[in-house]
């Protein structure tokens, strides 16, 4: 079942905000905080593979109790599929990060709506809600 099917606004989260979340970042404005703690909010796999894939890079310190963190969030977590990495082809390459880009055909053909901070996502044709915006 996709989120389409669902009468209120789904959220998908990028992957510095659920980092922020982790790490209760003074980032996150209290109007996402609310967002985060109330509202179906989904958290791709992609987003903790992202991760490891920076940390073994030497870009990112893998937080602590990571693993464990992510299975406690209560976010609702969302799978790559067959028919997201179709969109994925699709998309032009506005933003470089292929990690970006598998959310944001992943936002697209669950008809979520994306929390970001990165401008980038804008360019696509794809719900955003800003963070610092």
């Amino acid at each position: 079942m996709t989120s389409k099917n669902r009468m209120t606004m789904n959220y998908l989260i990028d992957t510095h905000i659920l980092l922020w979340w982790l790490s209760d970042s003074g980032r996150l404005p209290k109007d996402i905080r609310t967002i985060l703690q109330k509202k179906p909010v989904w958290m791709s796999v992609v987003s903790p593979w992202e991760v490891y894939t920076k940390e073994q890079k030497g870009k990112l310190p893998l937080p602590p109790m990571f693993n464990h963190a992510i299975r406690s969030t209560g976010f609702i977590r969302l799978d790559v599929d067959l028919n997201h990495v179709i969109d994925y082809r699709s998309l032009p390459r506005h933003h470089a990060d292929p990690f970006d880009r598998m959310l944001i055909a992943q936002a697209r053909v669950e008809g979520l709506t994306i929390i970001t901070a990165d401008p980038r996502f804008k360019a696509y044709e794809v719900a955003v809600r800003m963070v610092g915006a």
